[in-house]
Order: C-alpha cells, then sequence, then structure tokens
C-alpha cells in the first residue's frame, strides 16, 4: 500500500498539519487502520479506497492514533492532493467534494456546524485564568466548544491544563478572536486532547463553525483564517447556506510504502 505524509494548509513543508495518507485497494479491518493510525502518530490519517468504481465517490475514514472520527478537513486536503484535486468521498460526514481553485489552491465542501450559546465554565477554567472581560462568547456546535476571546494575543499566550481540557465534553474546544495581522480575518487555537490530540496544527473541521460563527460577526462572506498553533497554518473559508467551503494549500513531504508485514487485512 501506499502511503503519504502532506503537511496541508501550508504552501510550505514542516508547517500546517501533518496527516498520514494510506491508499487501499478494498476496505480494511478498523482495528487494523486504528494501529496504522498509531503508527503515524499524527492527527488524522486518512485511508482511502482507490480500487472501486471509476466516477463512484470513495470511501474515506480518518483515525487519530486513539479513535475514529467523523469530519477531519485536513486530512481529506491531504487525501485529494495525493490523489489530484477533484475528487468525491463517501465518508461519516456524507459526500464530500474537493475541486483545485485558480489559485492552486483544493477547496473542500463541508457541512455547516451552526453555535448556540452554552455555559462555560468547566472549560473556561480549564483554559486559564481569564477574566470575564476577556471572553466574550462561550458556545457549542456539533462537534466542539467555541470560545470567543476579547483579542487575539489572549488566544496565542493561551497554556490551557490539557488533563481539564480533556473532562470538557465534545471532540475538543475552539478558542479564536478577530484577526490581529494584515490580512487575518480570524485567530484560533484548537485543543482536543479527550480524542489523543492535545493541540491541533490546523483543524479543517474547527472551521465548519468558524465560518458562520465570523462571517455573521463580520459582515463578509470569505475570511482568511490562521490557526495559531507552533506550526501555524491559514484556511480561506467561505459560508453558503448549509456548507461552507474551505480551502488551502497542501505539501507532499514523504513518500513510501507499508511493508508486506503490515499489510492490511480485510474488512469483515
Amino acid at each position: 500500500m501506499d502511503a503519504y505524509v502532506v503537511d496541508s494548509f501550508t504552501d510550505r513543508p514542516f508547517a500546517g498539519n501533518p496527516a498520514g495518507v494510506v491508499l487501499l485497494d478494498e476496505p480494511a479491518d478498523s482495528t487494523w487502520m486504528q494501529h496504522a493510525a498509531a503508527e503515524f502518530n499524527h492527527s488524522e490519517t486518512a485511508f482511502v479506497v482507490v480500487g472501486g468504481p471509476a466516477g463512484e465517490a470513495k470511501p474515506l475514514r480518518w483515525f487519530t492514533p486513539t479513535t475514529e472520527v467523523d469530519l477531519c478537513g485536513h486530512a481529506t486536503l491531504a487525501t485529494a492532493h495525493v490523489l489530484g484535486g477533484e475528487q468525491r468521498f463517501d465518508t461519516r460526514s456524507g459526500e464530500l467534494g474537493c475541486s483545485v481553485r485558480e489559485d492552486g489552491m483544493i477547496e473542500l465542501d463541508f457541512p455547516a456546524q451552526p453555535c448556540s450559546p452554552t455555559e462555560g465554565t468547566g472549560v473556561l477554567s480549564a483554559l486559564g485564568q481569564l477574566s470575564d472581560e476577556q471572553v466574550e462568547h462561550v458556545a457549542r456546535s456539533e462537534s466542539d466548544l467555541i470560545v470567543e476571546l476579547s483579542d487575539a494575543s489572549l488566544v496565542r499566550q493561551l497554556r490551557p491544563d490539557m488533563s481539564a481540557l480533556a473532562r470538557v465534553p465534545g471532540r475538543g474546544t475552539t478558542v479564536t478572536a478577530r484577526g490581529d495581522r494584515p490580512g487575518v480575518d480570524v485567530v484560533s487555537r484548537f485543543f482536543a486532547p479527550s480524542v489523543g490530540v492535545p493541540e491541533d496544527p490546523v483543524t479543517g473541521s474547527a472551521h465548519c463553525a468558524l465560518a458562520p460563527w465570523w462571517a455573521e460577526r463580520l459582515g463578509r462572506t470569505e475570511l482568511l483564517a490562521e490557526q495559531a498553533s507552533p506550526r501555524g497554518g491559514t484556511v480561506l473559508m467561505r459560508p453558503h447556506g448549509d456548507r461552507v467551503a474551505l480551502a488551502g494549500h497542501a505539501v507532499t513531504v514523504l513518500r513510501g510504502a507499508l511493508s508486506d508485514g503490515a499489510r492490511a487485512p480485510l474488512s469483515r
């Protein structure tokens, strides 16, 4: 099986979010895929079946080092980059489309995740010493908590208690604020220690909630978001109805093959 490591949401190697991509001729066993994802040890590894009928959506699944997830942006971008941009994938979140923009970015067609207000006592204490004046809003999307802070510098300086964050219900926590640099509309960071990802470098799926959230607040339909992790990366996002377009570049940094001893058993 061909296997790759791709840095997503960046135009240079060793930045953005690295994802493993494994090409399968036929579906593989879930336990085997989980072990393989733990071996790659990236925040997500994508497994895509490329041996099916031409023209049909390709089955695609994503695994963190510890669990399977319902939606992953950067590993989908990485898979489309490996396969050649224009793709349709059959996933646990429905059919997802990928296309290539004129500027060379790969654009993902993902479901939007609107947010509703919620209490934030547990998550705020896990994030550190934040005053009431520093916290603008706390909301919940389908997958995550969203914490909007008053200033991007607070987002950049956060040092969360990962053990406490792991006890917060949901997949993870997105902390966000208005952009503080020219051309950057939104700043965010994403933490998901409960699914084996303490801090994700660039989280495409989190922007399914950030896109409608910030489009409403900033009065714009296309926004550039910076995820301010140590590696860093950018996501161009555009909400439209119940969908979100997420776009970014990707760079292949490793290409190889899984050895015969690591061959995937067939899914039963």
